[in-house]
């Protein structure tokens, strides 16, 4: 009976290194391979970050995301903690670092306030759009920027309160808006259902974001957007537009309630695009 040869260990080697040749000319190196994610290519859209105000939560976005991801845009929408300014702009700036590569950031009502002190100083963001939002400059609070710029036309927010034991026994205060008189106050122009479903998942926020001053104000540095919504019953849009006007951003007038995400996604999405376009 006749054994096949057994290859010698020399020209096992000599085979290997012939294969190893050959699938390098096949296949690229790892340090030719194109790199992964979305601001690893050249002309590659940023991802855009939106960030919730307060009397909401992150689905308010859902519209505006899907038009997004439609045209292209990685998109990633933020839970706002809103217990306070102070504790929010910390949380969101520390997601905002966590995003990698050039990303617009954009803000809803107190959301607004929030990225105008969380995106101070984190790198790779070019630019800020603001939807019926405050923009507050430092040393600003909400509270007292209101009680400052009056809107006799806008009726007062139908805010309720409620009182809760924090684990180290203090009392919080958290505001919230009366379920009933929700949807004259806030997405008058969104369907009565609908409303109704944001008003009985709507989020708390801590009385404190109210009173705690602004300390950065991330748009004299950054290029910035912003959506006066005409027939907003919450900030007002003489508000928005002083607020917008100060800030040096581009300005886009929309016939919307304060909820214009939910009512009127398509020019939510439209100023987004245009932030891009604006800071190629």
């Amino acid at each position: 009976m006749t054994h096949p040869k057994i290859p010698r260990p020399a020209a096992l080697r000599a085979t290997a290194l012939a294969a190893a040749a050959t699938l390098g000319v096949l296949a690229p190196s790892a340090a030719a391979a194109p790199q992964q994610g979305p601001a690893a290519q050249a002309g590659a859209k940023p991802t855009v970050v939106l960030v919730h105000g307060a009397f909401a939560d992150a689905s308010g976005w859902n519209a505006t995301v899907t038009r997004l991801r439609c045209a292209g845009y990685p998109v990633v929408a933020l839970a706002n903690p809103l217990r306070g300014l102070d504790y929010d702009a910390a949380y969101i700036a520390s997601q905002l670092k966590a995003v990698k590569g050039p990303k617009i950031v954009v803000g809803h009502s107190y959301g607004g306030a929030v990225i105008t002190n969380a995106a101070a100083g984190v790198p790779d963001v070019r630019a800020l759009v603001y939807i019926a939002a405050f923009i507050p400059d430092k040393d600003e609070a909400l509270g007292a920027l209101m009680e400052q710029h009056p809107d006799s036309t806008i009726p007062p927010l139908p805010r309720q309160t409620f009182s809760y034991t924090r684990p180290d026994s203090t009392t919080g205060t958290d505001v919230f808006l009366d379920p009933a008189k929700f949807r004259s106050a806030f997405a008058a122009d969104v369907p009565a259902e609908e409303a109704a479903l944001m008003a009985a998942s709507q989020r708390p926020i801590s009385v404190e974001a109210f009173g705690q001053p602004t300390k950065q104000a991330a748009w004299k540095n950054l290029p910035s957007w912003a959506l006066v919504a005409t027939q907003d019953q919450a900030i007002g849009a003489s508000l928005e537009r002083f607020m917008a006007k100060r800030a040096g951003a581009r300005i886009t007038e929309v016939r919307g309630s304060h909820a214009v995400m939910v009512s009127n996604p398509d020019a939510v999405s439209r100023i987004i695009k245009q932030a891009d376009q604006g800071t190629r």
